[in-house]
C-alpha cells in the first residue's frame, strides 16, 4: 500500500513538473541569441529550477530536521557514518524526484539545449554549408531564426540536429537513473534490517482495518488464518500517534547513548519509555 502511494505520489508530482516546464517554455523561455549569453541562459535554465526544487525537497522532509535536531542536541558526537549515508540516500533520493523530471524534460524538449550550445555548433557539419565558416555571432542567431538570409534554409537543420544531441541525453539521463533507482531498491531489501518491524507493522494494519470494518458492518468476514491472526492480536495497542512513529520510523544517528549501544530509532524510543516508566 505505501509503496503503491509513493508511485501515485511521484506520478503526480512528475505530471505537475511536465505541465510546469511546458508553460515555462510557452510563456518565460526566450533565448537571448548573443554570444556567451545564450550559453549562461540556457544552463540556467536548466540547472537554477532543478537546483531550487531540490532544496525545497530538502527542506520539507521530516528527516531533514531530524538529523539536524540530532546534531544540535548531540553536536555529531558517535556519529555513525553508515547511519548518516543511508537516512541522507533517503532525503536526497526523495527530493531529487521533481529537480531530475524537470531536467530530463527540458533536454526531451531541447528548447535550452539548442539556445545554450547553438553557438558552439560545428558549421562544417551541416551539408552544403558555405566554404567561409560564420563565427559564433551567427550561430548564435539560429534558435531565434533571426538569421541573415543566406543562411536561413540551414535553421531546421541545426535545431533539428541540437534536439537531437539533447533528447539522446535525456533518454541516457533515464537510463543511468533507472538503473540506479534498482540497484539501489535491491541494495535496500537486501541489507534492511527492519523486516521484522515492518511484518509487524502489516500484521498492525490489517487487525486495525480489521476492527475499523468490524465498527462498521458489526462484524466482518475474515478466513481462518486472518481469524487466528486477530486472535494473536487481542490487547494490543490500537492506535499509534504520529509523534511516536516519527520518533521511530527513519534511520537512526549514533551508535549507544550513555555507553549503550542502540541498534536502531525503536531501540531508542523503547529505551526512552522504559526510563520514563521508571
Amino acid at each position: 500500500r505505501h509503496s503503491k502511494d509513493v508511485m501515485v505520489f511521484n506520478g503526480l508530482i512528475g505530471l505537475e513538473t511536465v505541465v510546469g516546464q511546458t508553460a515555462y517554455n510557452i510563456l518565460a523561455f526566450h533565448c537571448p541569441c548573443l554570444p556567451k549569453k545564450n550559453y549562461l541562459y540556457g544552463l540556467t535554465a536548466i540547472g537554477v529550477p532543478a537546483l531550487a526544487f531540490f532544496v525545497i525537497g530538502v527542506m520539507l522532509n521530516q528527516s531533514t530536521w531530524d538529523i539536524v535536531s540530532e546534531c544540535r542536541t548531540k553536536r555529531c558526537r558517535k556519529l555513525s557514518l553508515t547511519a548518516a549515508f543511508a537516512l541522507l540516500g533517503s532525503v536526497v533520493g526523495r527530493a531529487v524526484v521533481v529537480p531530475v523530471t524537470w531536467t530530463v524534460i527540458s533536454l526531451l524538449r531541447g528548447e535550452a539545449y539548442v539556445c545554450a550550445f547553438s553557438e558552439f555548433m560545428n558549421p562544417s557539419s551541416l551539408d552544403g554549408f558555405f566554404s567561409s565558416t560564420p563565427g559564433p555571432e551567427i550561430m548564435a542567431r539560429f534558435p531565434c531564426k533571426d538569421v541573415l538570409a543566406p543562411f536561413m534554409n540551414y535553421s531546421g537543420e541545426v535545431e533539428h540536429q541540437l534536439k537531437y544531441e539533447s533528447q539522446l541525453l535525456g533518454w541516457l539521463l533515464v537510463g543511468v537513473i533507472s538503473l540506479s533507482i534498482f540497484v539501489l531498491l535491491c541494495l535496500k531489501h537486501c541489507c534492511s534490517s527492519l523486516a521484522l518491524f515492518q511484518r509487524t507493522a502489516e500484521v498492525h494494519a490489517k487487525n486495525y482495518a480489521a476492527e475499523n470494518v468490524k465498527s462498521f458492518f458489526g462484524f466482518v468476514a475474515l478466513e481462518d488464518e486472518e481469524k487466528q491472526l486477530l486472535e494473536d492480536c487481542k490487547g494490543i495497542k490500537s492506535v499509534i500517534t504520529r509523534m511516536e512513529w516519527n520518533r521511530v520510523t527513519g534511520v537512526y544517528m549514533y551508535r549507544e547513548i550513555d555507553d549503550t549501544p542502540i541498534y536502531s530509532r525503536l531501540n531508542k524510543w523503547d529505551m526512552y519509555t522504559n526510563e520514563h516508566d521508571c
